[in-house]
């Protein structure tokens, strides 16, 4: 049922979510309101709890605050499936491949789902988490869109991701005597709606996915049903009987559509061949530098190396289908 594949799509998500605030700055003044010292605001991946525990640990207590605070954090705490954007699960949609114009990369419609962050502000001084918070807030109304591709492999999908801003939290956890360092904490809690893109293959013509007949006979109109019967005649995609043609001369990279094999006069022009489970149509033989057509049938373009099994997809191999397999096939209709 399932087979791997990893668009890296959350991992994407939640470094574009903390990019929004790695530029963030807060200003010390004087009497005089002249600056006297600008802090670019560190920005760590991780729970609060974790800095917060460093901070209360430090036997250091005589050092600069400032190498310790302000601080920001920011957490993925969770992912929940998101209904509202639900498309038609069945519907597809067709790009060119970037890297070869000749092929077609097809995917199902992605799934929506809706990925939670935490952003905590740390600060001693009350005036700099203002600073902080103020410089964030008026970007979102409530929500802030961000462009993230999140597949490439060979259709480059971009979409716009809203990041909701859904609450702003407040807490002041300093107790105790002198010597007790204060923290001030606001935590921000965001909302990013993203998509979940499943395997992307590739898109051939010459396999019938479905077909869709209108038709009148003679001049009555009146009666236009009629039962049909289709038959079809499964196609192997791929080598099972063991039989080798040649082997490649010259090792094969994924845009190649002319490849050389040791022994051309083994290979028949327009036939199916297998390398490497790869399945290939053959157009043209001139020697042994044979021209094909790659990834046929959904199967995935490869890399193939000096001396790789060129194989033959013939008649035999159809007899040896493996039940599940997404054979090509071809049919009649009586």
């Amino acid at each position: 049922m399932f087979e791997y594949f990893y668009h890296e799509i959350l991992r994407k998500t939640v470094i574009a979510f903390g990019t929004l605030f790695n530029n963030i700055t807060i200003k010390h003044t004087n009497s005089s309101d002249d600056v006297v010292s600008v802090i670019k605001v560190p920005l760590a991946y991780g729970p609060i709890q974790k800095f917060l525990a460093r901070l209360e640990q430090s036997p250091n207590l005589s050092k600069s605050t400032q190498m310790t605070l302000p601080r920001m954090s920011f957490e993925f705490t969770g992912i929940v499936y998101d209904p509202s954007r639900k498309v038609t699960t069945t519907q597809q949609f067709t790009v060119k491949d970037a890297t070869d114009g000749s092929i077609t990369k097809k995917a199902y419609m992605p799934v929506p789902y809706n990925m939670q962050f935490e952003l905590s502000i740390m600060t001693k001084l009350n005036d700099d988490a203002l600073q902080i918070v103020e410089q964030i807030l008026p970007y979102f109304q409530p929500s802030y869109n961000l462009s993230v591709t999140l597949v490439e492999n060979g259709i480059n999908e971009k979409k716009d991701i809203p990041v909701v801003l859904e609450n702003v939290t407040f807490q002041d956890d300093y107790e105790g005597d002198f010597t007790t360092r204060r923290s001030l904490t606001y935590t921000l809690r965001f909302t990013a709606k993203t998509y979940l893109f499943g395997p992307v293959s590739s898109a051939t013509s010459d396999v019938i996915r479905s077909a869709t007949i209108s038709y009148l006979t003679g001049t009555d109109t009146t009666n236009t049903t009629r039962e049909l019967t289709y038959t079809a005649t499964p196609r192997a995609i791929q080598n099972y009987t063991g039989t080798v043609l040649t082997n490649l001369s010259k090792d094969v990279s994924m845009t190649d559509t002319i490849i050389n094999v040791e022994d051309g006069s083994t290979i028949t022009n327009k036939t199916y061949i297998d390398i490497d489970d790869e399945e290939m149509y053959v157009t043209n033989i001139n020697g042994n530098a044979i021209t094909v057509q790659r990834g046929r049938d959904g199967t995935n373009i490869e890399t193939h190396i000096t001396g790789a099994a060129v194989k033959p997809i013939t008649a035999a191999d159809n007899l040896l289908v493996e039940s599940g397999d997404d054979f090509g096939f071809s049919g009649s209709i009586n």
